[in-house]
């Protein structure tokens, strides 16, 4: 039944966000819209497609995405180098069992980027 999901996220500043997610975050620009500056645009970065609309002040709410990823520490590095700001928590194995970070962007839309721990990850965790 299911086969995809697009969520929307929220910009104030069109342009500001696809300099931001193009440049900064590595995602392509995928479509968008023929208004000038366009109100709706798509990204894409692997198997991830994200949708972004203009909003006014009054129509921005709190929008937290977690992005399933292979490899959350080599995309640390890489954001690192981009001078790409994160959370002050850095890179970390989680009570929850996952390796993550997260970031916000300009509207501060939240980014999480993980993957599972192992078994073996997950044992040491629990004997420290």
């Amino acid at each position: 039944m299911f086969k995809k999901t697009h969520p929307i996220l929220g910009t104030r500043d069109i342009m500001r966000a696809i300099e931001f997610y193009t440049r900064r975050l590595g995602f392509q620009l995928a479509f968008a819209d023929k208004n000038d500056p366009p109100n709706y645009i798509g990204f894409r970065r692997d198997a991830v497609e994200l949708h972004m609309q203009f909003q006014f002040e009054h129509e921005m709410g709190t929008i937290r995405l977690r992005f399933l990823v292979d490899d959350p520490d080599a995309l640390f590095t890489e954001y690192g180098q981009r001078g790409v700001e994160h959370t002050a928590n850095g890179i970390r194995n989680t009570p929850w069992g996952t390796r993550e970070f997260a970031l916000y962007d300009a509207d501060r839309n939240a980014l999480t980027f993980y993957r599972d721990l192992t078994g073996e990850e997950k044992e040491r965790q629990h004997a420290a």
